[in-house]
């Protein structure tokens, strides 16, 4: 057979390609796969591609149109013919399947090829919630059976189609999985950035726990610090979103607590943590003060400067009284020895009898103001009666003078 001949049976072929079923071409890309990679095998995968996805997206559009009509579509019928064999009907028909039909189907693919298959379904506005769940699922069934690489490639190729995705539509619980995975293979800094600000940007989803993620092997203090330190800048380069970033104060004031006794962890990295969310989240610093309190007590050799630089970022106006009172008396404090710190510290006792004396002054000046008002609503009143009682003396005189005129003389 000459070339061209060859060249326009091929032609004729991958125009054919279009009618071919779904496990056809499912079993092309599979070979595809076998292949060395080069530009025809590239092109006639996307082909493929192309075709499997049109062919997905019918199938969808029937079921939704099916279910509308509240009755199957015939196996008979040309368009779902050519969307899906025998095999794909019944599991397409069976409602009872807890995940849609093609999950399984689509699992024989690598993740190069899962992330352009997804690729094109995202093009076509598919439901984002159905790809997350897709991706999820791909990942979990094949992760067990992959070697390292591959598991970094299935890895990479979630992370990098989650991050496109409508984060509404991504669990945060099911992100948290993933970090676990990640934490233990060479992924990609830059695909690691982005599952980092993915939580982030959930961040005020978290619990405790979840936050309370092991340090890498190489450090030496307990919980990975710096990584909610990531977590919690990524959350406040967003918008300022009230609630939730009182949630995510109260949230990091938590794990402060949890940390704040690891002998290992350092000042500096402490004080990072205390001075992460603006003061103005925070409606009380009783969490942190007894944070500090804790951490103070756990590092005995810290340094005059790096004790006073932690005291420095309590606001003694959002303190308890108790927490106030506990200050003059903190051991902790008073074991500061130079003049400076000592000064500092006498300082911190003056301001919280300031507080107290402030406020006693606001109620003594809220109970002259009541006390003015009343003599002010008496004076108006004595007023009132005054005017009253002046008019009540006209009348009399002139009812007087009247009652004289009118009477008859007795006496001439």
């Amino acid at each position: 057979m000459e070339v061209p001949e060859v060249l326009e049976q091929t032609a004729k072929c991958m125009q054919e390609i279009r009618y071919w079923t779904w496990s056809e071409v499912l079993l092309g890309l599979q070979q595809c796969q076998e292949l060395e990679t080069s530009s025809d095998t590239d092109s006639l995968a996307a082909k493929l591609m192309n075709v499997l996805v049109e062919k997905l997206c019918l199938a969808i559009e029937l079921s939704v149109s099916s279910a509308a009509s509240a009755c199957s579509p015939s196996p008979d019928s040309s368009l779902f013919r050519f969307s899906c064999d025998s095999k794909s009907i019944e599991s397409f028909k069976n409602g009872s399947s807890r995940i849609p039909w093609w999950f399984d189907e689509v699992l024989v693919l690598r993740p190069g090829l899962v992330a352009t298959f997804l690729k094109l379904m995202i093009a076509r506005k598919h439901d984002n919630l159905t790809i997350s769940r897709f991706l999820f699922y791909y990942q979990k069934v094949k992760f067990c059976s992959a070697s390292c690489n591959e598991k970094i490639e299935i890895l990479e190729t979630t992370i990098d189609t989650l991050y496109v995705l409508d984060q509404s539509c991504v669990p945060y619980k099911n992100l948290f999985g993933v970090l676990r995975l990640a934490r233990g293979l060479n992924i990609s800094k830059s695909v690691m950035n982005k599952l980092e600000l993915m939580i982030g940007h959930q961040l005020d989803q978290a619990t405790l726990d979840s936050l309370l993620v092991p340090s890498p092997l190489k450090s030496s203090h307990l919980y990975h610090v710096n990584l909610v330190i990531r977590f919690a800048k990524a959350f406040l380069n967003e918008a300022n979103r009230g609630s939730q970033l009182k949630k995510v104060a109260r949230l990091i004031d938590q794990y402060i607590a949890e940390v704040a006794p690891d002998p290992c962890l350092k000042p500096s990295k402490f004080l990072s943590l205390l001075t992460l969310i603006p003061d103005t989240a925070r409606e009380s610093h009783e969490d942190i003060y007894r944070a500090v309190d804790m951490y103070l007590e756990a590092h005995a050799g810290l340094t005059n400067g790096e004790k006073l630089k932690l005291i420095r970022t309590l606001s003694y106006e959002k303190l308890s009284a108790e927490s106030r009172a506990h200050i003059s008396r903190n051991t902790k404090l008073q074991a500061i020895e130079t003049p400076d710190v000592q000064h500092h510290h006498k300082q911190l006792i003056l301001q919280v009898e300031k507080v107290e004396i402030s406020r006693d002054n606001e109620n003594l000046k809220e109970h002259i103001e009541r006390i003015q008002w009343r003599i002010m609503e008496l004076e108006r009143a004595c007023l009132k009666m005054q005017n009253q009682m002046e008019v009540i003396k006209k009348i009399s005189k002139s009812t007087s003078r009247g009652s004289n005129r009118s009477l008859p003389k007795l006496c001439s």
